[in-house]
Order: structure tokens, then sequence, then C-alpha cells
């Protein structure tokens, strides 16, 4: 006679769900709730502010737009990029 080895669908599905579960709290939650800090730098940004674009720009802000920024990056140069791209405000 086989022997029958009757297992529980929910548990062939338990290593999977453990999986997901451990996915969310090591990469899908702290990766928000970083993005959620950046939109919030972002919001906050104002004019004299010294910032650091992620291409490595470090400029001053003179002009704030909705969707863009105005960086003046020398005597006579300036350069408007968006927000997204700014990486980091610089601490005085």
């Amino acid at each position: 006679m086989p022997q029958q080895n009757a297992v529980n669908p929910i548990v062939q599905l338990l290593p999977l769900a453990l999986i997901f579960v451990i996915f969310y709290f090591l990469l899908i939650r702290p990766q928000k709730q970083k993005e959620k800090e950046h939109q919030k730098m972002l919001a906050g940004i104002n004019k004299n502010d010294e910032v650091v674009t992620s291409g490595g720009i470090h400029g001053v802000v003179v002009n704030v737009k909705e969707k863009t920024l105005t960086l003046r990056i020398d005597e006579n140069v300036k350069m408007e990029i968006e927000k997204n791209s700014v990486a980091y405000i610089k601490k005085p």
C-alpha cells in the first residue's frame, strides 16, 4: 500500500509568505521611508540653501519654482535643474 502524505496547502505557501515578509521589512519598507524623507527635504528647499545635486554639482539656490530650482554655481553662472535631482542640502 502506498503511503499518502497529505500536506496542507497553507503549509506549502508558508515559506513563500515568510520570504515576502522578510523582503518587505528589509528592502521595500526602508526604501519607501527614504523616499518619503527625500520628498520632505525637497519640499523644504528655500532660497540661499546650499545644495548638492545627484550629479555632484554644488550650488546655492537662487530661485525655487514648483518643479525646478535655479542654482548659482559660480559668479554669473546659473543653472536650472529639476528638484528631484537634489541629493541633499548642505548643513552650515
